[in-house]
This record gives C-alpha cells, sequence and structure tokens, in this order.
C-alpha cells in the first residue's frame, strides 16, 4: 500500500480507533488517587463558590459612595470568620484577603493606598462599587458542570474535587497494553550481549511511555525471528486492549511480524509512514483489538509511540482530547535536511520554550543524544534549509 504523510497517518489512527472503541469500564477510586485517571463523569459544584462574596485584597471593607474621604474602623474580619455587624455611612471594617465582606459594603480597598490614624482610615481616591470583591458564586454555581466526562485528571482537577467535597471518584479503567520486543539480536538487560546482539531498551522505554500515557504495561517474552514463536506471543498480546510490537516490520527476509500478524485476519491501515525515525510503521486491527507494528530502532520505537499509539491509547482510555502540541520556536542555529519526510529530531528546547537547539543524532540508534534532549523539532516536508531565528514546530519529549 503507498505511504502516508504524517498528517494522514495520525487521522487514519484517530479516525479507526474512534469509530471502533467502546466506553471503558468504569471503577470509584479515591480522588487522593485519581491524578491521571480519565473521569468518567461531569463533575459538578456542590455549592456557590465562593459560598459569600469575599475580598481578594487585604485592606478594608467600606462603601464605595462614602470615599474619597475618612472612615471610622468599626472591627475586622479574616478568612475563616465573618462580621456580625453591619458597615454604615463613614465606616470601615479591617478586612483579609479571602474573608467574607460584611453586610453593608459594596468595595474593598487596599491598605497600601490608606493612612491610617489609630481608629481612623483616610482614603483620597474615588471607589468603583464590587472594586476587589470576588461576588458569590463568580467562580462556580451550584450544580454547574466543573470536570467534563473524558478530562484526564492533574493536580487541578484533583484541587476541584476535593473542594467540592468528591471524596471518591468513578473514572474509567485503563487500558492493558501488550508489549513485544521482536528479533533474534534481542537480550535482556541483565545479561551480557555478543558484539552482534543489542540489549532490550525498547521494552522498558515503551513501559515508561505506556504508563505515562494512563495504560498499564503486560510485558510479553522478546519474539524470536521466526512464524512460528512470534505467533504464540501475538496471540497472547491480542488478548490485551492494544498491541504494540517492537521490530520485525522492515522488508528483510527475517521480518516475520506482518506475516503473522496476517495469518489473524488483520486488517492493515497503513505499513509505511513518511516520517524518520519510524518509516517502517504499521497500523492496523485484529481480532477486534488494534496494534501497531513499531520500527525496532529504539529513537523509532519512541517517536511512533508518542505522535500515533499514544493517542490510540489515550482515545482506548476514555479520554476526548488527543491533541499533539507542537508549537512553534525559534531555531538557535541554522538548520537543514533533505525534503520529503517529517522529521522528529532530537533538540533542547530552552526553559522559556522560545528557543530551539538541533542535538547531534547518529541516527535512530542513537539514545545517548535522545537523553541528551528534551523535545523534539519537527522538520517540514516541504521545507529544506532553516536559517537561526527561524520559527520551526517543536514537540516536547
Amino acid at each position: 500500500m503507498p505511504p502516508l504523510t504524517f498528517s494522514d497517518a495520525r487521522d487514519t489512527v484517530l479516525r479507526h480507533v474512534r469509530a471502533a472503541r467502546q466506553s471503558p469500564a468504569i471503577e470509584t477510586v479515591p480522588t487522593s488517587e485519581s491524578a491521571g485517571r480519565i473521569l468518567a463523569e461531569p463533575a459538578a459544584a456542590d455549592r456557590d463558590t465562593p459560598a459569600l462574596a469575599r475580598s481578594v485584597r487585604d485592606g478594608f471593607a467600606v462603601r464605595a459612595a462614602d470615599l474619597p474621604g475618612q472612615l471610622e474602623i468599626i472591627g475586622e474580619v479574616r478568612a475563616g470568620d465573618f462580621f456580625r455587624g453591619e458597615v454604615g455611612p463613614g465606616q470601615a471594617v479591617e478586612i483579609m484577603t479571602g474573608a467574607p465582606m460584611p453586610a453593608g459594603a459594596d468595595a474593598a480597598i487596599m491598605i497600601e493606598h490608606v493612612r491610617r490614624d489609630g481608629g481612623l482610615i483616610t482614603y483620597d481616591r474615588a471607589v468603583e462599587p464590587q472594586q476587589f470583591i470576588n461576588p458569590r458564586g463568580c467562580e462556580a454555581a451550584a450544580g454547574e458542570i466543573v470536570i467534563q466526562s473524558g478530562t484526564r485528571l492533574d493536580y487541578t482537577g484533583v484541587a476541584m474535587l476535593s473542594a467540592f467535597g468528591r471524596a471518591c471518584v468513578a473514572v474509567y479503567r485503563r487500558p492493558v497494553v501488550a508489549i513485544i520486543p521482536t528479533g533474534d539480536e534481542i537480550v535482556e538487560v541483565h545479561e551480557s550481549p555478543e558484539p552482534f546482539q543489542i540489549r532490550n531498551s525498547n521494552t522498558w522505554s515503551l513501559k515508561a511511555q505506556v504508563e505515562r500515557a494512563g495504560g498499564v504495561p503486560r510485558i510479553l517474552p522478546i519474539a524470536r525471528d521466526t512464524e512460528v514463536h512470534t505467533r504464540g506471543l501475538v496471540a497472547q498480546g491480542l488478548e490485551a486492549d492494544l498491541l504494540l510490537l517492537s521490530g520485525g516490520v522492515s522488508a528483510g527476509k527475517y521480518d516475520v511480524v506482518e506475516q503473522v500478524l496476517a495469518g489473524f485476519g488483520a486488517e492493515f491501515f497503513f505499513d509505511r509512514v513518511l516520517i524518520q525515525p519510524g518509516q517502517p510503521l504499521v497500523f492496523g486491527r485484529a481480532g477486534g483489538k488494534f496494534f501497531f507494528g513499531l520500527p525496532g530502532n529504539p529513537s523509532s520505537t519512541m517517536v511512533c509511540f508518542e505522535i500515533f499509539a499514544r493517542a490510540a491509547l489515550e482515545l482506548l482510555a476514555g479520554a476526548n482530547d488527543t491533541a499533539l502540541h507542537m508549537p512553534f520556536a525559534r531555531l538557535t542555529r541554522d538548520f537543514r535536511h533533505r525534503p520529503g519526510l517529517t522529521r522528529f529530531l532530537p533538540a533542547r528546547l530552552s526553559d522559556d520554550g522560545g528557543a530551539v537547539t538541533p542535538v547531534e543524532w547518529r541516527g535512530s540508534g542513537d539514545v545517548p543524544a535522545l537523553t541528551r534532549a528534551n523535545a523534539y523539532l519537527v522538520a517540514d516536508p516541504d521545507q529544506a534549509e532553516y536559517a537561526a531565528g527561524d520559527l520551526i514546530r517543536v514537540l516536547a519529549k
């Protein structure tokens, strides 16, 4: 089948997974343990927030109509308490940030702008009603949906749920992702490889990526380069929600992954994408389960997971948003590449995200270069040369 562009391949993944996915099972977890989970029901505010009008400055609660002028201090109110009296003409109540506004007051003034003399204050400025006040319910009204179903909960979501009294929350079950490394040249991490062998790093990088994306990795043994051995492991892998195979998808004599998948009645949606690293990427479905045949070189495996497989995993987990954020940054030096492929190359993004520097890279097996990078620069297939200062897309690592 003809190769796809990067954008067409990603659209293909999203389209097929969205069309076929079913709602994952739902489970209830403590809100304190819900970070990173995907909400399975909308969450609503259980009361107005704030529950009372409150000051957003340290200073004095006043009547706007009385100022500018001199006012008598009749009391104090701090956060966690309320003033039991009422502010009348010519009066003020000292107030702390977050404290509820006293009855009769309709504005707050900042303590930095006040002259105080014993029990009196002088304020020389005009004041607008509602100045420095958050009205009742301005953040959220009782019953208002504050987090939609399908949202991945981060620390702000956990704070929101806790603020509205949700000690437990319904979330979608995490998808199980089977990971199968392939190749006769692969040995386990604890083994001493011969010069013609390499250690199994892809399994563990994929495990970390799957966990970061919200999946539960299921590690299977190394598949050797025979159809019989690979077939048995693929059968196990298709019991999971998503199958990832690393290696064995090129055109070599002993690359047997596609033949084995075909034996399971696989439907292939693409088997090559115009990207670097990762051209010989396979995506399809067999036995009702989606699979990715990822190229075996480490950076190819990592990049293809991030730009394709991660989106499939997030959709299977119940997420609504699978956007791939690739903002622009300015190159710190000239850069050129051969056009025709969208390239995801290791780079260092500045702390403020505004500048990016390519990292020297010696190909898809250069893991040390990847560890020196904190991002990928994304070179456009139609633009061969970039000058220092030009904008180029970046993908955070």
